[in-house]
């Protein structure tokens, strides 16, 4: 165990590393976060902020002396960084895993080789690859091997003829073609996993995108109770095939026929586990805090039906024009709860913040998750 009063750090100074800071300094630890921005919603928190690029090998020796233990709160975080920190303290998640997540070629390989199930899908790592894509792919989704995240890197191909140009439009990177399902809903699990290798999975998560941007998620998911418990032990299950420390998002499919396929993996806390923070005894954020910490995992009990709502940088325009939305009426409807993440500049499809709405029953925290959308001029969750 680390002891309260010592320093923790964290690679990222986004909205996810803030509300890692905040669950770490409630416990009573200092936090460094490194990030090269001068504003990051991060650093406007923390304890202390090394301004440098994430491959910096000052930064990250420095980072390294200061704190006992270091995490990381976005995937593409270069994971030579991670076994530079390795070095001089403790690191999670393990670069290994983030590896794994950072490509989706051998994400999905992965999850085949946990005896798990995954979209039909080929890699493509150059031209010739092209020719031989099997006609029962398509239609298909094709998705750059890295750094893609909110639909970017994606696009729809419906013909052949049109995965040449699709390629090209994803700059000739290393790719996979997607076979495009019938779905009945996507949903996700939030599992934590400690040094000592106990693992404790979040209810599941119902998620609606909009323009390939999470914008609602729904607990608990709206989904035979069987086929939950098996995405919570699929996700635990991943989690320990990768000898997992941290936090650990895993989304999958449900098709229309029932059966659940795994999408992807995030190794960190999750947009869709914003809720955990007003729903459940303890906060994906307490958890990731607490095993950087070598505490005993917190309860992931949850105690309210949910509905989290994400506030993107499009609510600030009108047209070309900025505007504050009603965050007021927001604030005056029972159950909601309003997290903003200090971010100085407002673009349409920035996360600025989350709604999360409480009900006395799912329907009812629909109802006024509902409401909030109404004074938000939000599409209300479905």
């Amino acid at each position: 165990m680390i002891d309260p009063g010592e320093w923790l750090g964290v690679l990222g100074g986004g909205q996810l590393g803030r509300m890692f800071c905040m669950a770490a300094q409630t416990l009573g630890y200092r936090v460094c976060v490194l990030d090269p921005a001068a504003d990051s919603p991060a650093g406007a928190v923390a304890d202390r902020q090394i301004r440098a690029e994430y491959t910096d090998e000052a930064a990250l020796r420095e980072l390294g002396a200061l704190c006992r233990a270091v995490t990381t709160e976005f995937e593409n975080v270069p994971a030579q960084s991670l076994e530079r920190l390795a070095r001089d303290c403790a690191v999670s998640p393990p670069a290994t895993a983030v590896a794994i997540a950072q490509d989706r070629r051998l994400e999905k390989r992965f999850a085949q080789d946990c005896g798990l199930s995954v979209a039909p899908y080929r890699a493509i790592a150059d031209a010739a690859d092209l020719g031989g894509v099997d006609a029962s792919l398509l239609p298909g989704v094709l998705k750059s091997a890295r750094l893609g995240y909110d639909g970017k890197g994606q696009i729809r191909v419906e013909h052949p003829d049109d995965l040449p140009r699709a390629w090209q439009e994803l700059g000739r990177a290393p790719s996979v073609l997607e076979q495009w399902l019938p779905l009945a809903c996507e949903v996700s699990v939030i599992v934590s996993r400690g040094r000592d290798a106990r693992s404790v999975t979040y209810p599941v998560g119902e998620n609606q995108h909009r323009g390939g941007i999470l914008a609602a998620t729904i607990v608990p998911a709206r989904i035979d109770t069987n086929l939950a418990l098996q995405a919570r032990a699929a996700a635990a299950h991943m989690a320990g095939r990768l000898d997992y420390v941290g936090v650990l998002g895993v989304e999958f499919f449900v098709l229309q026929d029932g059966r659940l396929l795994v999408n992807e993996m995030a190794p960190r806390p999750h947009n869709s586990g914003h809720y955990t923070i007003d729903a459940c005894t303890s906060s994906q954020f307490d958890q990731q805090a607490r095993i950087l910490a070598g505490l005993p995992l917190g309860d992931t009990r949850q105690l309210a039906p949910a509905v989290m709502l994400n506030l993107l940088g499009d609510l600030w325009f009108e047209g070309e024009h900025l505007r504050v939305p009603r965050l007021d009426q927001v604030a005056a409807i029972d159950g909601a709860c309003l997290h903003l993440y200090g971010k100085r500049e407002a673009r349409p499809g920035r996360k600025m913040g989350h709604v999360t709405v409480l009900g006395a029953s799912p329907q009812d925290a629909l109802e006024r998750a509902g409401q909030v959308a109404a004074a938000l001029g939000l599409d209300p969750a479905r």
